[in-house]
């Protein structure tokens, strides 16, 4: 643990273990969520699925970059990773995004996708408010994991017509904004 990093943390006025224990519930999230959609690529088949495997790939990839990202910070904070898989996977701070009912159903699909991206979007809102200003490097963390978001989010929005993302489909490296964390 970085002690003083802790302390600087505390001093200026954040519950280090309130958001250790926030940091945590999202390292599951992401960490779920990279498995989860590992079923739903596999699963997105056929003409209209294929057209949204390599988004849901990029999407897969990064969630697990999150992931990587947040555990630093977490043992910085003097926090750990539950030791029970199980236990991890039940703190999550999102809900499984499990394939639905009938997994050929591809709107059905992008909605799983979008409800776990838009959890997401929360999650990392609520933690840059209670870290601006305040904790510096989670702030930077949670801000970057967010711009990623908020891009699969709109990703998936955009399949479902609800209006053009603005974004295109990245090329070449993944986790624009998260790799920094990743070095």
């Amino acid at each position: 643990m970085a002690t003083v990093t802790r302390k600087m943390v505390e001093d200026a006025g954040v519950d280090v273990d309130h958001l250790v224990s926030l940091l945590v519930k999202n390292a599951a999230a992401e960490l779920t969520t990279f498995y989860y959609y590992t079923i739903l690529r596999v699963n997105l088949i056929g003409l209209e699925g294929e057209g949204l495997k390599e988004i849901a790939e990029t999407a897969r990839i990064e969630d697990r970059n999150h992931f990587e990202a947040l555990v630093p910070r977490i043992y910085e904070l003097g926090g750990e990773l539950p030791a029970d898989m199980v236990e991890f996977h039940n703190i999550s701070g999102c809900p499984p995004a499990s394939l639905p009912d009938d997994p050929t159903d591809v709107v059905a699909m992008i909605r799983v996708l979008l409800q776990a991206e838009q959890c997401a979007v929360r999650q990392y809102t609520h933690i840059c408010n209670l870290t601006a200003g305040k904790d510096h490097r989670t702030y930077d963390l949670a801000l970057s994991i967010l711009h990623e978001e908020i891009e699969h989010e709109s990703w998936f929005s955009e399949f479902l017509g609800e209006g053009p993302s603005g974004h295109f489909l990245r090329r070449g490296e993944t986790s624009p904004f998260v790799s920094k964390f990743l070095r």
